[in-house]
C-alpha cells in the first residue's frame, strides 16, 4: 500500500516539475520575443505613452509682387515656456518675470502653480521683450523659435493679401485662397510624462522638430501701381466726402491685375479690432448698378449684331421720353444724337432706343458674353456674381433700363474685365492675381498665365467702340476729367442711384469711370468707383479725375511713351474774371445771365431762393444746409419754363 502511494507521489512530482519546466520555457520564449523580436515596436509604444508633443507654429511661405517685392513674410521670433518642476521658487520667479512679460505677478504665479509642468509664458515675443526675459537667466525658463506673419507694406494691398490667424491659417485674401500651398509643416517640442500622464520635463537630448516652410506665391500686382491707386483713391474719397471706393488696374491683353485698391483699408499687422465691413474686398464682394458705364456694352452688342451703324441718329425727344408707361429722362435736353453722341453725352433715351433696336434676347446674350451675371473666377475668396436676371424674366421697361445700367448689378472687377475685352480687340480674359508659385531656391513649382475665356466682339467692332469712347473724354463729353496729358484715352462715366429697400435713394449715388489708355495699344484698363460722394455725385466729376491721376503716374512708371498724335496741354493762362456775374448776400454767382444756370455750390437755401427769385425760375429744393448738387449743371442753358433742383446737406 505504501509503495503504491510513494509511486503516485513520484508521478505527481514529475508532473509538477514538467509543468514548471513548461511554464519556464514559455515565459523565457515570451521574454525573448518581447525583448528581442518585438523590441522596436514596444519601445515606440512606450515612448508614446511617456512622451507628449507640443505643436509649434508652422512657417508660411512669402507673398511677393511681380517684381519680388515682399507683401507678406514670416519672421522667426522667440516663444517662452516654463518647466515648473525645475523652478525652485515659483513666487520669486513670478515676481521677476511679470514686469518683463507685461502682466501682473499674481496672474503669472497662479498660471505657474496651476501648470503640471510645461506652460507657455508668451508666444512669438518681440525681440526687446525676449531679451529682457533671457537676461533674468531663470531656472526652468526656456525658449524656442516660432514664426510670425509680418506685412512690411502695412495697408498696401491689404484686401488682396489678406491676413492669418494665430494658428496661423489664412483667413482672408491670397493668404486664405492659397493657404494649403503657403502653409508649411508643423514643428513640435517633446516632453516626458510620468505614469499618471503628468508632464515631467522636456525630453533630454531632443528639442523636437522645427517646422518646414511653405511655398512662396508671386502675384501679378505691382506694388508701385498698387500704391498709386490707393493714394489717388484715398484723395478722391476724402475730397468728395464719400463713404467708400474702389480702384482696379488691369492689363487688357492678359487679364493680369496690377492693382486692386479699396477704401477704407486696414493694417493686416493689427486685425484685432477690425469689422467685417472693413476687411471686405469690395472690388469682388460688392455689386452695384453700373449706370451709364453699361452703355459701352450695349453699343458694342448693337454694332456687332449689325442693328446700328455709327452714323445712325436717334431722337432723344428733348430730354423726356415715355416708354412702356414710364418716363425716361436725360440730364440735358437733346434732339437727334448719333451713336457716338449717345455715348459722349450719356443719353439714357438714346441708349434705350438702341436697346429696343437690339432686342432683349440679343442684349442678354451679349451681356452674359461680356461676363455679367457670372463670377470671373479670379483667384480670391468671396467673389459674387452680380445680378443679371434671365431674359425671360425681363418685363416691360426692363429692356430700356438695363440698356443704360439700371435693374442689373455688377462688380467693379466684372466691369474692368469687360472693358478689357473692348480694349484688346474683343477677347474676354480671365482676371488673375497669382503669376507663379516658387520654392525658396526660386524654382518654379507652378506657373499661371493669360486665359482667353471667349471672344465677345470682333476686332472691328472693338476699334469702333474705342473711337467712340475716346469722344467721351474729348471736349464736351461727360468724361473730360479723365484726360491724360500726352495720351489718347477711351472711357465712360457712370452715375447711378443707390437702391434702398425696394426703391431708389433720392440722394445716394455711385459715381464711376472705366476706361483704357492708350487707345491704339492699350497698356492699362482702369476702373474707379466712388460710393456715396457728397460734394458732387457725377462720375465724370468724382471718378474721372482719379482715373486720370492713376493712369498718368502708372504710364510714367511703366515708361510708356506718349502718343505723338496728342499735343501736350499748354500751361494754363491766368484766370480772367467772368464778364457776367451777380452778387447775392455777399456770394458771387457765376453765369448770372438769364440763359445760364448759376453755380449754387456752397450757398445756403436762402441765397439760392433769392437768386432764383431774381431770375424768375422755378426750383425744387432737397435737404437742408449748404448746396452740394444741382441740375442742370452750372452754365447749362435754361429757360423760365425749366424745372431745376438743388440738393443741400448740413454743414460740417
Amino acid at each position: 500500500m505504501i509503495d503504491k502511494w510513494e509511486k503516485w507521489a513520484r508521478v505527481r512530482m514529475r508532473f509538477v516539475a514538467l509543468l514548471f519546466v513548461g511554464f519556464f520555457i514559455a515565459a523565457t520564449g515570451r521574454a525573448f520575443y518581447l525583448q528581442v523580436v518585438d523590441n522596436d515596436k514596444l519601445v515606440k509604444i512606450a515612448e508614446k505613452q511617456h512622451q507628449k508633443s507640443i505643436l509649434l507654429t508652422p512657417s508660411r511661405g512669402g507673398i511677393y509682387d511681380r517684381n519680388n517685392a515682399p507683401f507678406a513674410v514670416s519672421i522667426e521670433m522667440d516663444s517662452c515656456y516654463a518647466e515648473t518642476r525645475n523652478m525652485e521658487n515659483i513666487p520669486e520667479a513670478a515676481t521677476q518675470l511679470a514686469p518683463a512679460l507685461g502682466c501682473s505677478r499674481e496672474e503669472l504665479e497662479a498660471k505657474l502653480k496651476a501648470a503640471k509642468n510645461f506652460v507657455w509664458l508668451a508666444r512669438r515675443m518681440p525681440p526687446e521683450q525676449a531679451k529682457k526675459v533671457k537676461a533674468l537667466e531663470l531656472e526652468g525658463v526656456g525658449f524656442v523659435k516660432e514664426s510670425r506673419r509680418f506685412y512690411p507694406n502695412s495697408q498696401v494691398a491689404a484686401h488682396v493679401i489678406g491676413f492669418t490667424g494665430l494658428d496661423p491659417s489664412g483667413l482672408e485674401g491670397v493668404e486664405k485662397k492659397y493657404d494649403n500651398i503657403i502653409l508649411g509643416n508643423t514643428g513640435y517640442l517633446v516632453t516626458e510624462r510620468d505614469a499618471l500622464g503628468r508632464d515631467i520635463a522636456l525630453k533630454k537630448g531632443s528639442e523636437g522638430k522645427a517646422g518646414s516652410k511653405g511655398s512662396n506665391v508671386v502675384l501679378t500686382l505691382d506694388k508701385n501701381i498698387q500704391y498709386i491707386a490707393e493714394k489717388e483713391l484715398t484723395k478722391t474719397i476724402e475730397k468728395n466726402g464719400a463713404k467708400a471706393g474702389i480702384a482696379i488696374v488691369m492689363e487688357p491683353d492678359t487679364g493680369r491685375v496690377l492693382a486692386m485698391a479699396n477704401y477704407p483699408s486696414f493694417n493686416p499687422n493689427n486685425v484685432k479690432e477690425l469689422t467685417p465691413g472693413t476687411i471686405r474686398n469690395r472690388a469682388i464682394a460688392d455689386s452695384f448698378e453700373p449706370g451709364s458705364t453699361f452703355k459701352i456694352f450695349l453699343v458694342a452688342a448693337a454694332l456687332e449684331a449689325g442693328v446700328i451703324r455709327p452714323g445712325d441718329s436717334f431722337n432723344c425727344e428733348n430730354g423726356s421720353c415715355n416708354m412702356y408707361g414710364r418716363t425716361i429722362h436725360d440730364t440735358h435736353k437733346y434732339g437727334a444724337l448719333t451713336v457716338p453722341q449717345v455715348l459722349k453725352y450719356s443719353s439714357n433715351i438714346g441708349a434705350a432706343k438702341i436697346g429696343q433696336r437690339l432686342g432683349s434676347q440679343r442684349l442678354f446674350t451679349a451681356l452674359t458674353g461680356f461676363g455679367f451675371g457670372e463670377k470671373s473666377s479670379i483667384d480670391l475668396p468671396g467673389e459674387v456674381s452680380g445680378m443679371l436676371r434671365p431674359q425671360e424674366k425681363w418685363y416691360g421697361i426692363d429692356l430700356a433700363t438695363i440698356s443704360f445700367g439700371q435693374g442689373v448689378t455688377a462688380t467693379a472687377l466684372q466691369l474692368t474685365a469687360a472693358v478689357c475685352a473692348v480694349a484688346n480687340g474683343g477677347n474676354l480674359m480671365k482676371p488673375y492675381l497669382v503669376d507663379r508659385i516658387v520654392d525658396d531656391e526660386g524654382v518654379v513649382l507652378q506657373q499661371f498665365g493669360p486665359q482667353v475665356k471667349r471672344r465677345v466682339i470682333s476686332p472691328e467692332t472693338a476699334k469702333t467702340v474705342a473711337r467712340m469712347l475716346e469722344g467721351v473724354v474729348a471736349e464736351g463729353g461727360t468724361g473730360t476729367g479723365a484726360a491724360v496729358d500726352g495720351y489718347r484715352v477711351a472711357g465712360k462715366t457712370g452715375t447711378a442711384q443707390k437702391v434702398e429697400g425696394r426703391s431708389y435713394s433720392a440722394s445716394k449715388r455711385i459715381g464711376s469711370f472705366v476706361g483704357f489708355v492708350p487707345v491704339e495699344k492699350p497698356r492699362l484698363a482702369i476702373m474707379v468707383m466712388v460710393d456715396e460722394p457728397t460734394a458732387n455725385v457725377y462720375g465724370g466729376v468724382v471718378a474721372a479725375p482719379a482715373f486720370s491721376a492713376i493712369a498718368q503716374q502708372s504710364l510714367c512708371y511703366l515708361n510708356v511713351p506718349p502718343d505723338k498724335s496728342v499735343k501736350k496741354k499748354p500751361a494754363p493762362a491766368p484766370e480772367k474774371a467772368a464778364p457776367e456775374q451777380a452778387v447775392v448776400e455777399g456770394v458771387t454767382v457765376e453765369g448770372a445771365d438769364a440763359g445760364a444756370m448759376p453755380n449754387f455750390r456752397g450757398m445756403s437755401m436762402r441765397q439760392v431762393l433769392r437768386v432764383m427769385e431774381q431770375r424768375g425760375l422755378n426750383v425744387k429744393l432737397q435737404g437742408s444746409g449748404r448746396a452740394v448738387e444741382q441740375n442742370p449743371p452750372p452754365g447749362a442753358r435754361i429757360t423760365t419754363q425749366d424745372q431745376v433742383w438743388v440738393r443741400f446737406v448740413p454743414s460740417a
